[in-house]
């Protein structure tokens, strides 16, 4: 029953009415990510990756920097390059959140988000843990880079769902449905 939790949360009758409508037409295609891209899941990503933003730059303009001061030289350099790789990575999330929340609240058409999202990249951002001086950098710092990489996986996990081709999800009518809607939710929803 867990699996199906999930669905509670991002689908309305309104859209299961869409789905049964769709499979009666033997389309059999869902867009899990599109509806949760559009729910109070992604309000609450949304608002999970501004938090985060907005505490980062407060750590790295407070604590951070008088911490950074006090580490050794393998660590301080460590340090310097890994807070641009932070920033940059979250504000890359942070870019394509309020392009998703633009076309969700019909500021910006699909069309123009996707050309606009081009210039967003989600990936190659990773962290070596095991560089030089890493474990002597400060926890709190370490952490919020541990956060950044896991929301940064969140989104890019949404994104693949949400703009790929509709035909990537389409089932033949051969295969079993049960499995076939078990994977549509395993790729929707990760679990």
């Amino acid at each position: 029953m867990e699996l199906f939790e999930p669905l509670r949360h991002c689908l309305s009758k309104k859209a299961l009415a869409g789905m049964n409508s769709m499979s009666e037409q033997g389309l059999n295609t869902v867009s899990f990510a599109g509806r949760a891209a559009s729910s109070a899941q992604f309000k609450s990503l949304y608002s999970e990756g501004m938090a985060l933003v907005e505490e980062t730059a407060s750590y790295l303009d407070g604590q951070g920097r008088a911490a950074s001061k006090v580490l050794p030289r393998m660590a301080s350099v460590l340090y310097a390059a890994e807070s641009m790789r932070l920033t940059t990575r979250l504000m890359q999330m942070a870019s394509w959140l309020l392009l998703q929340r633009a076309v969700n609240n019909g500021e910006m058409s699909r069309d123009q988000v996707l050309s606009e999202k081009s210039k967003v990249r989600l990936d190659g951002f990773n962290v070596d843990r095991n560089a030089p001086g890493w474990l002597d950098l400060p926890e709190s710092f370490r952490d919020l880079v541990e956060r950044s990489l896991r929301l940064q996986n969140r989104v890019a996990l949404l994104d693949r769902e949400i703009y790929r081709a509709p035909e990537a999800v389409v089932i033949s009518d051969n295969e079993n449905s049960v499995r076939a809607q078990q994977n549509l939710l395993h790729t929707a929803f990760g679990g």
